[in-house]
């Protein structure tokens, strides 16, 4: 890695020192983010809701409640069709709970991901329809590229509202409602980067807003509020930027978590090794609860995870709670399994290679795109990672800083059956017979995106400390600037000349534990993950590149360093 400083501008950060009434850190801490003003930088230190925009200047939501309020007036039958990921599962938990309020029970299904594919898809509906033909298809985390399938519902008299955020990659609009701003909004709107479930919650907020006009006694009654944690849940999980609406709505949703009083929420707390009551960190959402939920989308069905979310028994609860963390188990041992024969494809191409394209056709499908992820943060490198289906290599790819997937994947369009997605985060199928060409095609598109950047990945130091400066205030400076996530990345500290207090200590196979020794004798501990094959040594100085984190364990609360690089002292 290159150890890059930010450059910084000494007045600027006086500037928001002096205007914020924070501390010089944070100040420079926050000159890392694409804050314009001082009012800006107020509004990111103080996430309140009663800064979040009015729900109907998001393009169509207007027209959305008014469908839905004519369903709801009407009896119409109403399904919601939601996708198999975190954002997809909360988006539709939070549906129903709104739409369960006012007495209306819609039928949902998820797709299954190996028998019916991602999405909006023909087999999907055709399940929905088995069901009972509906008057209102909602679809939420799909469907803005599903335009064959809008017809053959719209063919059947179904109407058809869309709650999406993935981009569009069709030459003409879906014959739905969509409400999805990156089709429709311009760019700088503070509600334009939410996910599915932040969207569905605006509509929800449109929606309540609308009936409370009129006097409903029932909307009067409803806690937006209430629904915050399943917003943060989807919002941290999906990796949308927490800036703008995202962190309003992630901030008051980590503090509901917290509280919640979802039977669903305390057995995948109870899990997942957290306590009731205890703070909720994105992390934990990341890293514990997220996991969970997608494992019964990767491996099995999703709709185990929107029930456990609308359960209320609380033994029934634990017990599909209970089968998530089996199959994350399960999901874990298939990822470390593909990552060996993906490292073994990959070998002898690091040097020239701009993007890797790995397919095998024993490689589940359900698991492509974590290990997508892992490769494309190993070797800074966009990869797309494909099993089999049928006479198509269907899988996903993950991408770096300075490659954007969509882009890259539309100039190699005429090679694909189906493409779509996020700029760093995508679905892609072809036919296997183009999986050469694909291949030839995707390195040369990424190496012109990478035209002129270095192999090696930048590492972006936020600020050298001392290790005497690593403590509760420095900490609680931190603190403020959290949740951390895509757009507000958690701030890596540079330490210089220090000597580790012993050799490291291995554990895992490929992780070991270090620690450095404060000027007042205490210790103070890090960890490093997936690193064992390079450890640093204890008999001269090095510099590390460290995130710092409180660490919970029998009750006690300690800060512990993550170790990103470290390097021989300079």
């Amino acid at each position: 890695m290159v150890w890059r400083k930010a450059t910084v501008s000494k007045g600027r950060v006086r500037d928001l020192a002096n205007a914020l009434g924070v501390s010089p850190l944070v100040a420079q801490l926050l000159t890392r983010l694409p804050l314009a003003t001082i009012e800006e930088a107020k509004a990111f230190l103080h996430p309140r809701l009663r800064q979040l925009d009015d729900p109907f200047r998001i393009t169509h939501l207007r027209e959305a409640v008014r469908r839905l309020r004519r369903a709801m007036a009407k009896n119409e039958r109403i399904s919601i069709i939601g996708d198999y990921d975190v954002d997809g599962v909360t988006s539709t938990a939070l549906l129903v709970h709104t739409l369960n309020r006012f007495g209306i029970f819609p039928h949902y299904t998820v797709p299954h991901r190996v028998r019916e594919g991602y999405g909006l898809s023909r087999a999907v509906i055709n399940r929905t329809l088995k069901s009972g033909s509906p008057d209102l298809v909602i679809a939420v985390d799909c469907g803005t590229n599903s335009i064959e399938e809008v017809d053959y519902l719209a063919s059947r008299g179904v109407d058809v509202i869309i709650i999406d955020h993935h981009r569009s990659t069709c030459d003409r609009p879906a014959p739905a409602i969509l409400i999805n701003p990156h089709v429709n909004d311009e760019d700088g709107r503070p509600w334009r980067d939410l996910c599915s479930v932040g969207l569905v919650f605006k509509l929800a907020h449109g929606l309540v807003k609308d009936l409370r006009n009129e006097g409903d006694p029932t909307a009067y009654k409803m806690n937006l509020k209430d629904y915050l944690d399943l917003v943060a849940m989807g919002t941290v999980a999906d990796v949308v930027p927490l800036t703008g609406e995202n962190r309003i709505l992630t901030c008051a949703g980590l503090k509901a978590l917290r509280s919640t009083q979802r039977s669903g929420l305390h057995a995948l707390f109870n899990v997942s090794g957290i306590g009731l009551g205890t703070p909720i960190t994105g992390s934990d959402i990341s890293f514990k609860l997220g996991p969970r939920i997608n494992a019964s989308g990767r491996l099995a069905n999703a709709e185990l995870s929107v029930r456990m979310l609308l359960g209320k028994n609380i033994e029934d609860c634990l017990d599909m709670a209970g089968q998530l963390d089996r199959m994350n188990s399960e999901r874990q041992n298939i990822q470390r399994r593909m990552m060996r024969e993906a490292a073994q494809d990959i070998e002898g191409k690091l040097p020239e290679a701009g993007g890797y394209v790995l397919y095998n056709p024993e490689w589940h499908h359900g698991v492509v795109g974590i290990v997508a992820g892992q490769l494309a943060r190993k070797h800074n490198a966009p990869a797309i990672v494909l099993g089999k289906e049928g006479p198509l290599a269907k899988g996903s790819g993950r991408s770096v800083e300075g490659v954007n997937l969509v882009e890259v994947l539309g100039q190699c369009s005429g090679l694909l059956e189906s493409w779509g997605g996020h700029p760093m985060a995508t679905g892609v199928s072809l036919p296997i017979h183009n999986l050469p060409a694909f291949q030839a095609a995707f390195d040369r598109a990424v190496k012109r995106a990478l035209e002129g950047a270095s192999h090696e990945p930048d590492l972006q130091i936020a600020a050298y400390v001392g290790v005497d400066e690593i403590n509760e205030e420095l900490m609680a400076m931190i603190d403020r600037l959290t949740p951390f996530g895509e757009g507000n990345p958690v701030p890596v500290f540079g330490i210089k000349g220090v000597r580790l207090a012993g050799p490291p200590h291995v554990f895992g196979a490929d992780h070991y534990r270090f620690s450095l020794i404060r000027g007042n004798g205490t210790t103070l501990n890090g960890v490093a993950w997936k690193k064992a094959d390079q450890l640093p040594p204890s008999d001269f100085p090095i510099d590390l590149a460290v995130k710092l984190a409180w660490n919970s364990f029998n009750g006690r609360r300690f800060i512990q360093m993550e170790l990103v690089d470290w390097r021989g002292s300079r």
